[in-house]
């Protein structure tokens, strides 16, 4: 696995089982189930979305963005 813990600049990770368990965390959002919640139920809020808009597992990248911070969410090994 990629060591997370050394993205520049980074504060923390969780890295999100399909089902949204966590699997591997650290830094500000070690073991932060609330954080991992929040971020299962936008992933499948995606897939909810008209597939004439958006095609299913179309969603590879949510960026959330605050004026001091940012959450970057990438999903990987999705069945095409």
């Amino acid at each position: 696995m990629l060591n997370l813990e050394r993205i520049p600049d980074q504060i923390g990770y969780l890295v999100l089982t399909e089902d949204g368990a966590v699997q591997a965390s650290g830094g500000d959002l070690e073991n932060n189930e609330a954080k991992a919640n929040i971020i299962s139920g936008m992933v499948n809020l995606t897939e909810n979305i008209d597939p004439k808009v958006f095609k299913k597992n179309g969603c590879k990248r949510i960026s959330i963005v605050y004026d001091d911070f940012s959450y970057t969410i990438c999903l990987s090994n999705i069945e095409q």
